[in-house]
């Protein structure tokens, strides 16, 4: 059993509408709604999971779609830029795809000798498409539009922009298992030989920098993966001994949570690969229903009554 850090279980961000991130990660990038819940601290409000047919671990972007939220700000302290793998090859039909769907995208790049095209969701969310050697995930979801040979593979990697990277830079490396891997400017490239995919962490330092803001189109934190409790409560012991602080565990019901905020003032968060998404629901109609906490099962009508609809059917 592999005791490291496995790369990222999931990344969080925030939307201004239910709808228009369902449609989006649904239909234009082809992602799986793989549970359908709500937010634990706030039942008034979704959080989706988006990911590969199974949920894999790596491969989720979840969201709390808080209506009428407004524009949040990326910039100093948060997670500002997630990356995905795609197939190589595929970066045409992506582009083409985006430009015939009127999706926001930037110029093709190379970045760390790989091809990067940079786009963002309707809320200003800034997402990377990055055509990889990446093994091809087996559990890879397919559309009628979004075919094998151009859907995600899941994460490729995430981008941190910091004030200072040097305290940051030494919790990955000292204690979650990153090693630095390479430097372009200013953008510092580590990774975890613990897993081939979604193991890389950029940061991204701007001295300079203005404080992000989390609203509509920010990341709200960045979680990384573990096998099973055990193992994430050794590096429980191993944040306490680098003198941060950070939860207890807590049940997030498809998987067990520890958060604690890293030195340059990103969220991060340790997820169990544990019990999983088909826990309620068999693989088949994983995301098909709305999955209620235990504490709100009780109050189950009255939560559906005040959530947005979004016709998916």
């Amino acid at each position: 059993m592999n005791s490291s850090i496995l790369g990222l279980h999931h990344i969080t961000a925030i939307a201004n509408s239910a709808k228009r991130n369902y449609d989006f990660y649904t239909q234009v990038l082809g992602l799986r709604m793989v549970k359908k819940t709500v937010n634990f601290d706030d039942p008034t409000t979704y959080h989706f999971y988006y990911g590969d047919e199974k949920g894999t671990p790596g491969t989720l972007l979840t969201f709390f779609p808080w209506e009428g939220i407004g524009p949040g700000r990326n910039g100093i302290g948060m997670a500002t830029e997630i990356g995905y793998s795609v197939p190589k090859g595929s970066l045409d039909q992506w582009a083409e795809r985006f430009r015939k769907l009127d999706v926001s995208m930037g110029e093709r790049t190379e970045r760390f000798n790989e091809t990067i095209l940079p786009f963002s969701d309707p809320d200003g969310l800034a997402l990377t498409l990055l055509a990889t050697n990446q093994a091809e995930n087996p559990a890879v979801w397919e559309t009628a539009e979004v075919k094998r040979d151009m859907a995600t593979q899941g994460f490729h990697s995430v981008t941190l922009t910091l004030q200072n990277i040097e305290a940051t830079a030494k919790i990955l490396t000292d204690v979650l298992g990153y090693r630095q891997l390479a430097q372009e400017g200013n953008r510092y490239r580590f990774q975890t030989d613990a897993v081939s995919t979604a193991s890389i962490v950029d940061l991204l330092e701007e001295p300079e920098g203005i404080l992000g803001r989390n609203a509509a189109g920010t990341n709200h934190h960045v979680a990384f993966r573990v096998t099973n409790e055990a193992i994430q409560m050794e590096f429980r012991e191993k944040i306490l001994e680098s003198g941060l602080q950070i939860t207890s565990k807590i049940n997030r019901d498809y998987f067990f949570s520890l958060y604690f905020r890293e030195p340059g003032g990103v969220l991060f968060e340790i997820a169990t690969d544990n019990p999983g998404f088909m826990v309620d629901e068999p693989l088949a109609e994983l995301g098909s229903q709305l999955k209620l906490p235990r504490q709100y099962e009780s109050s189950r009508s009255k939560i559906e009554q005040g959530l947005p609809p979004l016709d998916t059917n």
